[in-house]
C-alpha cells in the first residue's frame, strides 16, 4: 500500500520579532514526533524578502 503525506511549501514568521531556524526546527520536530509522524526534507533561515540568510541563532 502506498503511503500518502503532506508536502509543505512556505515561510513561517513570528509575530513577536525574529524566529531562529534552530528554535523553529526544535519545536516543529517535537510536534511531528509527538504525533508519531516523520519529516523528510530541508529548511533554511530567510529574511522578510524570502532570501536565504545564515541562521540568526548560530
Amino acid at each position: 500500500m502506498k503511503q500518502a503525506g503532506v508536502k509543505i511549501e512556505g515561510v513561517i514568521y513570528s509575530l513577536d520579532g525574529n524566529l531562529g531556524h534552530d528554535e523553529f526546527l526544535d519545536e516543529f520536530l517535537q510536534f511531528i514526533e509527538n504525533k508519531g509522524w516523520h519529516f523528510g526534507g530541508g529548511s533554511h533561515q530567510v529574511d522578510e524578502e524570502g532570501q536565504e540568510i545564515k541562521d540568526i541563532n548560530s
